[in-house]
């Protein structure tokens, strides 16, 4: 296993691990699409947190990056017992009420690609549902983890 290498669409992802568990795979006898749609969104939360935003400072400031568009491109079926890396970047963020999140999946056992995605995301206010400007701690934290940001690239 130490010797499989994995091709990143970008550098430096953050990463989650999964294993693909029965109740995952659907009646084809492969991983069920929705469960990829569920691992994405595990992923996002995850690199959300990791950054230093949670779902409870989220609520605190009534504001929270909703996802607008879904885009998911299967590329190859996984089955009961694979081992999945879940990947995702921030490519874009304005500033002011957009990000785009990319994601990649890949089978840990042959480093396929089995699964690419991206979100295009805007800020909302979360009483109402409506579009709002990004509070600037979101800015702030989202910005320079953008992965082509001179910032990400010096880490």
């Amino acid at each position: 296993m130490s010797s499989v290498e994995f091709a990143w669409d970008l550098p430096s992802p953050y990463i989650e691990t999964v294993v693909v568990e029965p109740q995952h795979v659907d009646g084809l006898q492969h991983t069920n699409n929705a469960e990829y749609v569920r691992w994405c969104q595990q992923v996002g939360w995850g690199h959300s947190v990791a950054l230093g935003i949670d779902v409870e400072e989220y609520q605190a400031r009534d504001r929270g990056m909703a996802i607008r568009r879904g885009e998911y491109d299967y590329l190859q079926a996984t089955r009961a017992g694979d081992r999945l890396l879940l990947g995702t970047w921030l490519v874009h963020c304005d500033g002011r009420l957009n990000i785009r999140r990319r994601f990649q999946i890949i089978r840990a056992e042959d480093a396929v690609t089995v699964l690419r995605g991206q979100w295009d995301l805007v800020c909302i206010e979360l009483s109402s549902g409506r579009p709002r400007r990004m509070p600037q701690r979101f800015v702030d934290i989202y910005q320079p983890a953008v992965a082509d940001h001179p910032a990400a690239a010096a880490e």
